[in-house]
């Protein structure tokens, strides 16, 4: 019953991109349960609701998706074409899916890139055009997603050593930040004003900078000094933009 109930509210196409088989596979389950049991799924059915964060439609890239599960599963590799965010232009490569993996808002592929000549994390959106090889390709056996992010507070693990990042936050706030798991690393210490300290260890800074930002004033970065100086370029662009 809870499988089904799941499937059906993440698989209506609202919630989570690429999940209408599994909605397709409950609804014919539900179509063969006996009559008591289908008024069940429908009452529990209409007292879940699944509030998800925004995410990436998706809506034109089924194909893209498809094709990059043939390309993991057939083992062969796959010419994309993609748009990257940082770099002007769109890049072609040749890339072994890794693995696959939804995380927030949108659907990632983790493989090699015959352009960067490593492992790299590619969002399925911005994939413009991609067509299967014949080329073979191996999964490294040592290869594992969370090897791969390591200690990155998201999704982009950066070069160099960790950051111990320590940050200051206030009453107002302390409770919503301890009672959630944001980082598998993390360890918080009580402050005497109902205040929190917050330690995180994390593979480079950027990322979880934009996550200091969202509690405004309610924060205070304690350390590294260059996280600190991130934030403070943040603000005093902030102050000359208003």
């Amino acid at each position: 019953m809870a499988l089904i109930t799941l499937a059906l509210e993440i698989g209506d196409g609202s919630k989570f991109p690429f999940f209408a088989a599994a909605r397709d596979a409950s609804l014919k389950l539900v179509g063969i349960l006996p009559p008591e049991l289908k008024e069940y799924v429908a009452s529990i059915g209409d007292s879940l609701q699944y509030l998800v964060e925004p995410r990436n439609q998706l809506d034109e890239h089924e194909s893209q998706f498809d094709l990059l599960l043939k390309s993991y599963s057939e083992r062969r590799a796959a010419a994309v074409t993609y748009q990257s965010p940082a770099e002007p232009g769109e890049m072609w490569l040749i890339l072994h899916p890794y693995v696959i993996f939804f995380s927030r808002r949108s659907w990632y592929v983790v493989g090699r890139s015959s352009l960067h000549q490593e492992a790299r994390t590619f969002n399925v959106g911005r994939i413009r055009e991609i067509e299967l090889t014949d080329e073979p390709f191996i999964v490294p056996s040592q290869f594992s997603l969370e090897k791969y992010l390591g200690n990155a507070w998201h999704l982009i693990p950066e070069p160099g050593p960790d950051s111990k990042v320590v940050l200051r936050f206030s009453p107002k706030v302390a409770q919503n930040v301890r009672e959630i798991d944001w980082h598998k690393t993390q360890k918080i210490v009580h402050l005497d004003d109902g205040g929190i300290e917050f330690h995180v260890t994390v593979s480079g800074v950027n990322e979880i900078a934009w996550w200091v930002l969202g509690y405004g004033k309610e924060v205070e970065v304690v350390s590294p000094p260059s996280l600190r100086q991130i934030i403070r370029q943040h603000a005093e662009a902030m102050m000359a933009m208003f």
